[in-house]
């Protein structure tokens, strides 16, 4: 045996007590030589009618046969994507991002993302297979064994907020989460009254569940300011998990004020989407928990980004619901994430339910557990959707510049 192989095999035997020889080999495995070839584009009837919340199904394809499969956008959005990745190579995701993100010269919207979120998840789910491994694996591997969830409506049972409220935590879930009260019947939404009811309703799920269990409030950024600080006043000695959006959205600065108002833990994102938009209210310490979710923010490639930005500031992450291929993406991102993570799961689909996706993520118990399938570990039916359009031609109506090491500089 010559030294240079008696050497490889060695490291092998010795990293692969550390790594496992099966993960060792799949990192030391040469990466196939790939290009984008077409981008698929198939309508899900679970999709609901707003195009940040689309769980439409996109599929990227490759030259090597490889697919990878998102979640997300519009038919226009994602044509303006796929025209600027065909012909690129899908391991290079953050290129293929910020081709995306800045190959038209303007800064992407928020709906733009949204389509981009559903390529760029599809991107990470061709590198896993590629290299037979779960995305957890290449965004840093486990931090956690599972993935603690809160209902949004997903438990129901006859009965009112105090029932709903018990047989939650009953069935695993982390945390109940309900919302500032309805007025009901189109009636108006007087906002002092409401803080009054809602009050109320929180009152009756802190006895429901008792002093050991969590519960959680979206204000949906109903409230005028003064009735914000009022309600959650009010809210403070009965212990919310977290108060989510207690003002508008568009003023993130009206955070600096608000925080020296209340008391209770903060959690905002629902309507934001990349570190751009979110930045100032993390790094100023401005809320306690990040709501942003994929592909809203462009996908795991920014949300990871965020990540990180999030732990830096002891901000925990609490991703709002999204799609069946969304939650399973957001769910690799928090199992390689060390910091407090709580992820939303509402009530309008059941992940084992769903007759185009025959596997999507592990969820039971009230919780999301990491599998070992290689990518997002989605299985896509595509016999079960109606295909709407299909993309095949590259198109870059402007010029892109890079700096002398290739790396994209804008136009």
């Amino acid at each position: 045996m010559n030294r240079r192989k008696f050497l490889n095999q060695s490291l092998l035997g010795f990293s692969g007590t550390l790594l496992g020889a099966s993960l060792l080999e799949a990192f030391s495995a040469p990466m196939p030589k790939m290009k984008i070839t077409k981008v698929r584009f198939y309508e899900s009837p679970l999709s609901r009618p707003m195009v940040n919340q689309s769980m439409h199904i996109v599929v990227v394809e490759t030259d090597a046969g490889l697919t990878g499969i998102g979640e997300g956008g519009y038919v226009d959005g994602i044509r303006e994507c796929a025209e600027m990745v065909i012909g690129e190579d899908p391991t290079r995701i953050d290129h293929c991002w910020q081709l995306m993100f800045r190959g038209r010269f303007y800064p992407a919207g928020r709906e733009k993302l949204h389509a981009i979120g559903a390529i760029d998840m599809a991107l990470w789910d061709i590198k896993g297979k590629a290299l037979g491994v779960p995305v957890w694996q290449l965004l840093g591997g486990q931090s956690r064994e599972y993935i603690e969830c809160y209902s949004t409506g997903a438990i129901r049972v006859p009965g009112g907020v105090k029932e709903n409220a018990k047989a939650t935590i009953e069935a695993g879930y982390r945390a109940f989460r309900t919302s500032v009260t309805d007025p009901g019947n189109n009636a108006p939404f007087v906002s002092q009254r409401m803080v009054r009811k809602t009050f109320e309703h929180c009152q009756q799920i802190r006895e429901a569940i008792g002093p050991d269990a969590d519960w959680a409030i979206d204000y949906h950024t109903r409230l005028d300011f003064p009735d914000t600080v009022r309600l959650s006043t009010l809210l403070e000695p009965l212990e919310p998990y977290f108060c989510e959006d207690l003002v508008r959205s568009e003023n993130n600065a009206v955070y600096r004020e608000l925080r020296k108002q209340v008391k209770v833990p903060i959690a905002v994102g629902e309507q934001h989407s990349t570190r751009w938009e979110i930045n100032e209210l993390i790094e100023q310490h401005l809320i306690d928990y990040n709501r942003i979710t994929i592909p809203n923010c462009g996908g795991i490639t920014e949300y990871a980004k965020l990540a990180a930005m999030s732990e830096a500031h002891y901000v925990g992450l609490t991703p709002h619901f999204t799609g069946p291929v969304s939650e399973a993406a957001v769910s690799h991102v928090c199992t390689a994430f060390s910091g407090p993570v709580m992820m939303e799961m509402a009530g309008l689909y059941k992940p084992d339910a769903i007759d185009y996706l025959p596997k999507v993520f592990d969820f039971r118990n009230g919780k999301i557990w990491p599998n070992e399938r290689p990518g997002l570990g989605v299985e896509f039916d595509a016999s079960k959707l109606k295909l709407a359009a299909e993309f095949t031609k590259r198109n870059h109506p402007i010029t892109t510049f890079r700096r002398p090491d290739g790396s994209i500089t804008n136009w």
